[in-house]
């Protein structure tokens, strides 16, 4: 049982440092933000760092044409369904109206 306490402080403190090192900003180097990403993003720098805003800016803009098509799919659907609603009141109304017509003969 002792050796295994013994381990596992070995562990640790190995493990802390590791990730100290891979630490940074994306666009700093290799292995920094997930791995490399080219070799624009390998080189770091910069460059590497504006690589990274342009990715960023990019996905950024396809979320919001991505949240904005969504939106309006929600609106055609609402207007769809409004549409619906009115014609089934109208039927309703026209079904009532033969019932009653039906009733007085």
């Amino acid at each position: 049982m002792q050796s295994l306490r013994k381990t596992t402080t070995w562990i640790v403190p190995s493990g802390m440092r590791l990730a100290r090192m891979s630490g940074g900003e994306m666009g700093s180097g290799a292995g920094k933000g997930g791995g490399g990403g080219g070799s624009i993003r390998d080189a770091g720098g910069s460059f590497g760092k504006m690589e990274v805003a342009h990715e960023e800016e990019y996905f950024y803009k396809q979320r919001q044409e991505q949240l904005a098509k969504l939106k309006q799919k929600a609106i055609n659907h609402e207007d769809f369904h409004s549409e619906s609603i009115k014609h089934h009141e109208e039927a309703i109304a026209r079904h009532k109206q033969a019932i009653e017509e039906l009733k007085k003969k």
